[in-house]
């Protein structure tokens, strides 16, 4: 019989609710985790203050549903899940729920307190009919390093809880530049308890890229070397999977494009190159009342707030080159924004992950309990959540890949970076983890994993490696078997894990199952 990661995880839960049955403390956090197993995967958006999260938020939705100013709503931790009809609900610290009225202003929606003061509202919940939120539920969080010291607590005390896991399961986190402030808080998520080994769970996004050099036409390619440098070189490398640069404001407002924003961003393309580059050389030459050009000095006003002179200078340009009606536009102007590049990278690092990242989060919340609560059975109880870690291959390749980033994997450089790859470092997708291209046919995939599963076999069998090393061999001969046999690794069947509290010991014993060569044969055989 096989069994998803979920189930496991879920197994262990019951027999810990089973153990702390009269405990009610520790019963609501084991049922609320248990629930929260069947939950669409949970990624926060945090920041700095003014990094961009609600326009980021915007912009992978695809409406104007997150607050971009500077109200009361914004200092308020704010959910977004899916919804059949638009809804929102305030949750009071001091118990109790309201709904809100749900209206529009100017296309974008208003999310109003009333009389009620941010500090007396825990958060706020925002149902919303999107297929984007079917699979996630997004949290905005108020911006860290805020000039009011009791929202920027609020935000640390939502995302890196000292006692108890974080209520995301993953986090983005957005920069305008790499600030001490922001390898701080990165730090601080990858320390809690939750966090452990947080590499494989968080991402940074180097937003505002636009922004970069004034807002040149070429500054997303200054941004993606600025990237590059982070993502390869330093301290971020060990605290976030990737690094991503986007032009947040373009993105959102491609998204919402309006016909009569189309309209004027026409009239600027079709300026003459001499007056085009005089009305676009700085703000105050395209607002200024004698600019030129038939659109008035208000919607000119309009134009820089919704897309800022990157975009109307990118507009330009894309409405040149043949984009030349709105949904046209829209799409050219999404894909220059970066925001595809982002959206792969989530589904392919957190969407395809999901199910081991919400376990993972309650493994992590069952050993927090386990440790801060001790029971008669708590070593055998955090001996079965050891165990589920280790055997889990999800879970498995989720610690290599923490590993590669912190740690190392007692590998060569070369080899090392394949094993990342390999174990999804790079997305999960079959042709990702080979290096391949999106398309390449199931033969070459078919072909090329071959080739990986007997050249990592052979490695595995080197007496020059020590055992992290062979270990990590192992864990990468898994993921190239499940790819042999077409099968995504994170859905690999396996043998039930026995998720008792005096578990039997491994057939064969301990000196056949440290033979590597003979341990992938005999997987291989048994997942066919």
């Amino acid at each position: 019989m096989t069994v998803r990661v979920l189930d496991e995880a879920h197994a262990l839960l019951d027999a810990a609710a089973a153990e702390y049955h009269d405990d009610a403390e520790a019963l609501r956090q084991l049922h609320e985790h248990s629930a929260r197993l069947g939950e669409p995967l949970r990624v926060a958006i945090a920041g700095m203050v003014k990094a961009g999260k609600s326009t980021l938020l915007n912009a992978i939705i695809g409406e104007e549903i997150a607050p971009t100013d500077a109200g009361e709503c914004t200092k308020v931790i704010t959910w977004y899940r899916h919804g059949a009809t638009p809804r929102i609900t305030m949750h009071l610290r001091a118990g109790g729920a309201r709904s809100l009225p749900v209206r529009r202003d100017d296309g974008q929606l208003v999310i109003d307190l009333g009389a009620t003061p941010a500090d007396d509202v825990e958060r706020i919940d925002v149902e919303w009919p999107s297929k984007r939120l079917e699979d996630v539920t997004l949290i905005d969080t108020p911006g860290i390093a805020s000039l009011s010291a009791d929202v920027s607590a609020r935000s640390a005390a939502f995302l890196t809880p000292v006692e108890s896991p974080s209520e995301a399961d993953a986090i983005i986190y957005l920069m305008r530049h790499l600030h001490s402030t922001d390898l701080g808080f990165l730090s601080a998520f990858h320390d809690t308890s939750v966090g452990r080994s947080a590499t494989v769970n968080a991402m940074a996004v180097l937003s505002r890229a636009d922004e970069i050099g004034a807002g040149r036409i070429d500054a997303l390619l200054s941004a993606r070397t600025i990237a590059e440098r982070y993502r390869t070189d330093g301290a971020l490398r060990s605290l976030a999977l990737d690094v991503v640069p986007i032009a947040g404001l373009v993105a959102q407002s491609a998204r919402t494009l309006r016909q009569h924003e189309f309209d004027a961003l026409r009239q600027v393309a079709r300026l003459g190159r001499d007056a085009r580059e005089r009305l676009l050389v700085s703000v105050d030459r395209f607002v200024r009342a004698d600019a030129g050009i038939d659109v008035s000095a208000e919607d000119r006003m309009g134009l820089l707030d919704r897309f800022g002179m990157f975009g109307i200078r990118m507009s330009a340009v894309a409405i040149r080159s043949g984009y030349d009606d709105s949904t046209d536009l829209a799409d050219e102007l999404y894909r220059r924004s970066g925001m595809e590049d982002l959206l792969r990278l989530v589904s392919d690092q957190f969407r395809s992950r999901a199910d081991a990242l919400k376990a993972r989060t309650a493994l992590t919340a069952l050993s927090t309990l386990v440790e801060r609560r001790p029971t008669t059975n708590s070593r055998e109880l955090a001996g079965a959540v050891e165990r589920l870690e280790a055997n889990a291959h999800e879970l498995r390749e989720l610690s290599l890949l923490a590993a590669a980033r912190t740690t190392g994997l007692g590998l060569p450089p070369e080899e090392s970076a394949e094993a990342e790859r390999l174990i999804g470092g790079a997305g999960t997708s079959a042709p990702r983890r080979l290096g391949l291209p999106d398309d390449a046919p199931p033969d070459e995939v078919r072909h090329e994993a071959s080739v990986a599963l007997q050249r990592w076999r052979s490695m595995a069998g080197s007496p020059l490696l020590d055992r992290g090393a062979v270990e990590a061999c192992q864990a990468v001969i898994r993921s190239c078997e499940a790819l042999v046999v077409g099968v995504a690794p994170a859905s690999v069947e396996r043998r039930q894990l026995r998720l008792v509290l005096h578990p039997e010991p491994p057939v064969g014993g301990r000196d056949q199952a440290q033979d590597p060569s003979d341990h992938g044969e005999r997987e291989a055989g048994q997942e066919q």
